[in-house]
């Protein structure tokens, strides 16, 4: 399904470029054409064949999933040109005269295809722009996002308790053991009493990437560090990987909490599963983890998908931290989160929850992203 509903867009694209970028650049029968044919065609299949053959033949992945972001941003582009692009070809018919058409200078079918070329390189220079600088976000350094959120029933010892909290690392055929050290790096250095990642650690198995996940032995704080799984755990052996960090010092929570303390005052920290479960009989069940507990206490709930703060309000809890969106990672692609999330980045309140929703350190596919950089977010409780 995920293939079918990837493959038809991107077939048709292809085609519209193929359109824009060969047939109307070239002439019929010309060597061109005949190579920028074969040239998208094979452009095509490497994405496809990096989209499922990459985890295994890592090699497919950088220009696979790079021509992605190219291809969509391309047809983005010259799309928004399409507009200006009649109105110029309308003009360059030869010019009428008292009633008689004057010869043009140029021959019309030469004008076309000049003009048909200066737009396809102005929207390749322009989606080669946005796809560079989205490649420098993407592979640069997550920012530190500071977030301050109010407490209702926060003993004041608890006051400026802060959680780091870090989704969607994503390690795999793109990023390695270099993106986990510089996170934990990263996260140490602001010295956080406690460490939550909420989900979408690997893709990958442990044989294939349990030495990328290693650095994660050494992150530091007071409280330690936790994890409950995303969907991309799912799909990469999610047993392995649970096993694998609690040999590491990260705590999975399995519709599970724990008793936070300090200075005498309490919150429940708990963790669910992720929604994709349910397809592995490993369902999330926020009852089961908030069952038995002091209401007295607030609860801060770990759940890797914002879409689960709506159960979470019927619970009562305090504050949700989720991930999973990627703050949309490639414009515009953030307009259509909302149609499955309820929060697509940074904090918002349903009902009487709070939910925070970071926009992860890594990225999925194209290692791109335009309007949604990474990030490390420092969550600071206030009573």
């Amino acid at each position: 399904m995920f293939l079918l509903l990837l493959g038809v867009p991107a077939a048709l694209a292809h085609y519209y470029l193929w359109r824009r970028l060969v047939r109307d650049t070239t002439l019929r029968g010309g060597r061109g054409r005949l190579f920028g044919t074969v040239a998208l065609a094979g452009a095509f299949v490497l994405m496809m064949a990096a989209v499922t053959l990459s985890r295994s033949m890592q090699w497919l992945a950088w220009p696979g999933y790079l021509w992605l972001a190219v291809m969509f941003y391309l047809t983005l582009v010259l799309g928004v040109l399409e507009i200006p692009r009649l109105l110029v070809n309308r003009r360059v018919k030869a010019p009428v005269v008292a009633g008689v058409q004057e010869p043009a200078a140029v021959p019309l079918p030469s004008r076309r295809v000049f003009i048909a070329r200066t737009f396809a390189v102005a929207g390749g220079i322009t989606a080669g722009g946005i796809v560079g600088y989205g490649a420098t976000k993407a592979l640069g350094a997550p920012e530190i996002t500071s977030v301050p959120v109010p407490i209702r029933r926060l003993g004041p010892s608890l006051d400026g308790f802060r959680i780091a909290v870090v989704s969607d690392i994503h390690l795999g055929p793109l990023r390695g053991r270099g993106h986990t050290e510089r996170i934990v790096r990263m996260i140490n250095e602001q010295q956080p009493d406690l460490v939550a990642i909420v989900g979408d650690l690997v893709d990958g198995t442990v044989d294939l990437l349990g030495d990328d996940a290693a650095p994660l032995k050494d992150l530091v704080s007071k409280h330690g560090s936790f994890f409950v799984t995303g969907n991309h755990e799912y799909y990469s052996g999610f047993q392995p990987w649970l096993a694998e960090l609690e040999r590491l010092g990260v705590n999975p929570l399995r519709n599970e909490r724990v008793a936070i303390q300090r200075g005498g005052a309490t919150f429940d920290l708990a963790g669910v599963n992720d929604v994709t479960g349910k397809q592995f009989e490993d369902a999330p069940d926020i009852a089961r983890a908030l069952d038995g507990r002091d209401t007295g206490n607030p609860v801060v709930l770990l759940a890797h998908q914002p879409v689960q703060v709506e159960e979470a309000a019927r619970h009562g809890v305090d504050l949700q931290l989720s991930g999973h969106t990627h703050g949309g990672q490639m414009f515009p692609f953030h307009l259509a989160v909302p149609l499955q999330q309820p929060v697509t980045a940074g904090l918002e309140k349903i009902d009487d929850t709070w939910v925070y929703v970071t926009r992860g350190a890594g990225f999925w596919g194209p290692p791109v992203r335009v309007g949604a950089p990474p990030e490390i977010s420092m969550i600071r409780l206030s009573a």
